[in-house]
């Protein structure tokens, strides 16, 4: 499998991927042609530049200032004229889209008035159509990510002087893990960000991957304490033993209770699964003052977190929910529908390349089947897997 890893140890903006995808190899021109084909007045150039003395891509879209805000609609519009591949469209118009909802979200308006500010200007949609034709062109099957640092500070903007990281980046980075940076300014901007999200699909230190090529695209400034680079690590997936199933990364979110009963434990776990948790498990700890206590542990996709926290605050009355990422590797996995001498059952298969598989029959479709036939449970179960 292809793969890109994005390294930010120094954030990331629209200009950096862009920078970061030349130097990785895609031709200039051809991302060129590509803006070109948008009808804009606005032109790419591209220059090798030193960063804290390492070498790097500085792509740099020279274009007007306007005064004129564009809404989510003028720069849909502007995408379908493009000579863009359905992907390349597709790909721009979804990272556009999601800074209209970052943005709907702070602003508290609704998707179709949301007016773009630097976003919407030219050389924004630049970056932005630059990046998704690159991203495209190196012709990857997946990205990661280290961390995000997002800097420190305050940065202004189109609504007066705002911390970093400003709104609209926060809200596009929920869910996904930062990094710490005392460096005193904006690292990463809504473009990268809202770019960063839309391709990444596991966030990691260091990912399992053979590493052929490099491509080092550079921000504007010059620090003093680190290179202004964004590193893109391209390569191939390593095909051990270990890399056989899927994997993916999963937030672990947790909590320890000393107070509670069981009851109102096991109602919140109902709600945690009810609204979507991968898993919720409790273990049984010992607290301070020797205070028998309970871990809730629950597993979750980054965007199911800000809910299942509230299931977690509200049902349980906690002070505090510990948050953290983990990588895992998993079985690939399907439905499928088992006869047995009492009618099909459902169950759970899994599979890994190299040959190993298992098969789990479904509780409930097994005790349904118990029950209406007067049957053991046990023996239904053993029925489905011979």
């Amino acid at each position: 499998m292809r793969v890109a890893h994005f390294d930010c140890f120094s954030g990331i903006s629209g200009d950096m991927v862009l920078g970061a995808v030349i130097d990785a190899g895609v031709p200039a021109e051809a991302i060129r042609a590509a803006l070109g084909s948008l009808d804009l007045p606005i032109k790419l150039e591209v220059e090798r530049v030193k960063r804290c003395g390492f070498a790097a891509t500085k792509a740099t879209v020279e274009a007007a200032d306007q005064e004129d805000y564009r809404f989510l609609p003028d720069v849909e519009a502007i995408l379908a004229r493009g000579a863009l591949t359905p992907k390349q469209r597709d790909l721009a118009s979804t990272i556009f889209r999601k800074v209209a909802v970052a943005e709907s979200t702070v602003h508290g308006m609704p998707l179709e008035r949301v007016h773009f500010h630097e976003v919407g200007a030219l050389d924004s949609i630049a970056d932005i159509v630059g990046a998704a034709v690159g991203l495209d062109l190196l012709g990857v099957e997946k990205f990661t990510s280290t961390p995000v640092p997002t800097g420190s500070g305050t940065v202004k903007c189109a609504h007066g002087l705002m911390p970093v990281p400003t709104p609209g980046t926060a809200e596009l980075l929920k869910g996904v893990p930062l990094a710490p940076s005392t460096i005193k300014t904006e690292l990463t901007t809504p473009t990268g960000a809202a770019i960063l999200t839309t391709v990444v699909t596991e966030y990691t230190a260091t990912p399992v991957m053979t590493i052929d090529r490099i491509g080092h695209g550079s921000g504007t400034k010059d620090f003093l304490e680190q290179p202004n680079i964004l590193r893109l690590m391209l390569g191939t997936a390593n095909t051990g033993r270990k890399a056989e199933g899927e994997t993916d990364t999963v937030t672990v979110l947790e909590t320890n209770l000393d107070d509670l009963s069981p009851e109102v434990i096991g109602f919140a776990v109902e709600r945690l699964f009810a609204a979507g948790a991968l898993d919720v498990f409790t273990v049984p700890i010992q607290m301070k003052k020797s205070r028998p206590g309970t871990l809730v542990t629950v597993l979750c996709a980054a965007e199911q977190v800000s809910d299942l926290e509230a299931i977690l605050f509200s049902e349980t009355g906690t002070f505090g929910v510990r948050r953290t990422t983990a990588a895992r590797t998993k079985l690939r996995r399907e439905a499928v529908t088992v006869p047995t001498p009492w009618g099909p059952v459902k169950a759970k298969r899994g599979w890994r390349g190299d040959g190993f598989e298992v098969l789990t029959p479904e509780f409930e479709d097994c005790a349904r089947v118990a029950r209406e036939h007067n049957v053991p449970l046990r023996d239904v179960y053993a029925a489905v897997k011979r």
